[in-house]
């Protein structure tokens, strides 16, 4: 086969095109890691942001509880 030969070509287009979609592979492979580590993350931050929400909810409720208490008594 020469270099002119249009199945040679072929062949090397072919092999060019799987080496960019091999390429293409590693890419999308690593973006989804780091999108579903990213994804973990936020689900651990929210997580721990509802808890927080509703610790300062049971205080504030703790607190209006004890106000009203007091007004209560004063009355």
């Amino acid at each position: 086969m020469s270099a002119d030969d249009p199945t040679l070509q072929s062949i090397t287009d072919i092999g060019a095109r799987i080496d960019q979609l091999l390429d293409l592979v590693r890419r999308l492979t690593e973006e989804n890691r780091s999108l579903r580590q990213s994804q973990e993350q936020l689900s651990a931050e929210r997580a721990g942001l509802i808890a927080r929400n509703e610790q300062a909810r049971s205080r504030v409720e703790a607190m209006i509880g004890r106000l009203k208490s007091l007004e209560q008594n004063q009355a």
